[in-house]
C-alpha cells in the first residue's frame, strides 16, 4: 500500500502534532561506531542537539520530545501557525534571515543583517507570507534539519550524496494517548534498542534533558525557583514543557525566548511523566510485569488502558498506531471556520 501524500497529512494553517522519523542511507552512521569501518561518530548527537535546539527558536515549531540513534532521528513536532501570526514583519524577516542567511560570518553562522537586508525581505509581501507559512511548516523545519545534518556528516565523511532519506516519515497523533506513547516510545529508544539501560542514562533524549533539569531544581529551596529550573531548565529549556496545567502560573508565563511557546501538551506534570517512562522502562527491559504504582495507575485508567496493554502499546508503538492513527485528507473550511481535518486542536493540545 502507498504511502500516504505528506500534503493530505500535514495541514498549513492548523496546529498538529506529528511523529517524524529520519533514517540514514547507503548503511551510514549518524552517531556512535560504524559497525564496518569502527569509525566514531559520536559527537555528532551534540551537534544535532544544538541544531534541534536552534530550529525550536527560530521556528514556530515546538519539539515536545525527540531522541537521536546510531543510525535515524526521532523527533516529536507540534506545528504552532497561531504563534507565527502574531510575530510583526520585521520578526519573521529576522528570523528567516538566520535560517536563511545571504551573508555568513567567519564561524559559518548568519552574519548580523543589515536594516537594507531586512527591509528586503520585508518588502516583497508575497514572499513574506509564503515565509511566514513556512515558518510554522514541520515540513520546513524536517527540511532545515536535515540538510544541516547530511551537510556536516559528509564533509566529516569527506564525500558527496545523499546521506538521509529524501521522504521522512511523518505520523499524526491524534490525541492525548496516542502522543503519551508515542512520547514515551521515543524516549525509551535507547533502551529498547539496549544502548542504554535506564532513562536517565539514554544520551540525546528528550527524557535525559528534562532528567538533568530536575536534578538541577532540587538544589534550590524554593518552589518558584525550582519550577523555573524545570520550565526554563538549561538542557531542556528549549523543549515544550510537559504539563499543559502549570503547578505555578507565573513561572510558565515568563518570556518564552528558547521555543515558539511555553505550552504544554500533557495533562500530567513532568514527575509523573518521568515515573510512567521509568516504571514502562522497567516492564519492557526485565519482560517482569510489576505492579504499576496507584497514581499512575490513574492516567492509564483515564486513558482506558490497562497497564499489560499500555506496555506492548509503548514497545510496539509504530506496529499499533498503524490502526489507531488516522490519516485525514483536508476539506472546505465549514461554517464556523473549522476545517474537518483531524489533528491535534483540543484542550490538551494547544
Amino acid at each position: 500500500m502507498p504511502r500516504a501524500n505528506r500534503r493530505d497529512v500535514l495541514a498549513d494553517g492548523e496546529v498538529q502534532v506529528m511523529h517524524c522519523v529520519n533514517r540514514c542511507v547507503r548503511r551510514a552512521s549518524l552517531c556512535g561506531q560504524h559497525p564496518l569501518t569502527g569509525t566514531d561518530y559520536e559527537h555528532r548527537r551534540e551537534l544535532i542537539r544544538q541544531r534541534l535546539e536552534f530550529l525550536a527558536g527560530a521556528l514556530g515549531i515546538e519539539v515536545l520530545g525527540y531522541s537521536v540513534m546510531s543510525n535515524h532521528i526521532h523527533c516529536v513536532l507540534r506545528s504552532r501557525p497561531d504563534v507565527v501570526s502574531g510575530w510583526s514583519d520585521d520578526e519573521v524577516a529576522a528570523k528567516w534571515w538566520a535560517l536563511c542567511p545571504i551573508r555568513k560570518g567567519k564561524d559559518g553562522n548568519a552574519a548580523e543583517p543589515t536594516e537594507f537586508e531586512i527591509n528586503a525581505i520585508k518588502n516583497d509581501k508575497l514572499q513574506l507570507k509564503k515565509r511566514r507559512s513556512r515558518l510554522s511548516s514541520i515540513s520546513w523545519f524536517m527540511r532545515f534539519l536535515c540538510e544541516e545534518v547530511a551537510r556536516e556528516s559528509n564533509k566529516q565523511n569527506e564525500c558527496t550524496g545523499r546521506f538521509l532519506e529524501g521522504r521522512f516519515k511523518a505520523q499524526i497523533l491524534a490525541d492525548e494517548a496516542v502522543l503519551l506513547a508515542c512520547m514515551q516510545n521515543v524516549d525509551l529508544n535507547p533502551v529498547r534498542a539496549k544502548m542504554a539501560t535506564t532513562p536517565e542514562t539514554s544520551d540525546l533524549t528528550s527524557a535525559r534533558d528534562r532528567i538533568v533539569d530536575a536534578k538541577a531544581a532540587d538544589e534550590v529551596s524554593t518552589p518558584d525557583a525550582r519550577d523555573k529550573r524545570i520550565e526554563h531548565g538549561k538542557r531542556a529549556g528549549w523543549l515544550a514543557p510537559v504539563a499543559f496545567v502549570p503547578p505555578r502560573k507565573a513561572v510558565r508565563e515568563k518570556a518564552a525566548n528558547r521555543p515558539a511557546s511555553n505550552k504544554g501538551f500533557l495533562d500530567i506534570g513532568l514527575g509523573d511523566y518521568l515515573q510512567l517512562l521509568d516504571w514502562t522502562s522497567c516492564q519492557i527491559c526485565s519482560g517482569k510485569r510489576v505492579a504499576i504504582p496507584k497514581h499512575l495507575a490513574s492516567i492509564l485508567q483515564r486513558l482506558d488502558m490497562s497497564p499489560t496493554f499500555w506496555v506492548d502499546y509503548v514497545r510496539q508503538f509504530q506496529k499499533f498506531s498503524r490502526t489507531i492513527t488516522t490519516y485525514t485528507k483536508p476539506t472546505e473550511p465549514q461554517t464556523n471556520g473549522q476545517s474537518t481535518t483531524k489533528s491535534l486542536t483540543s484542550r490538551n493540545t494547544l
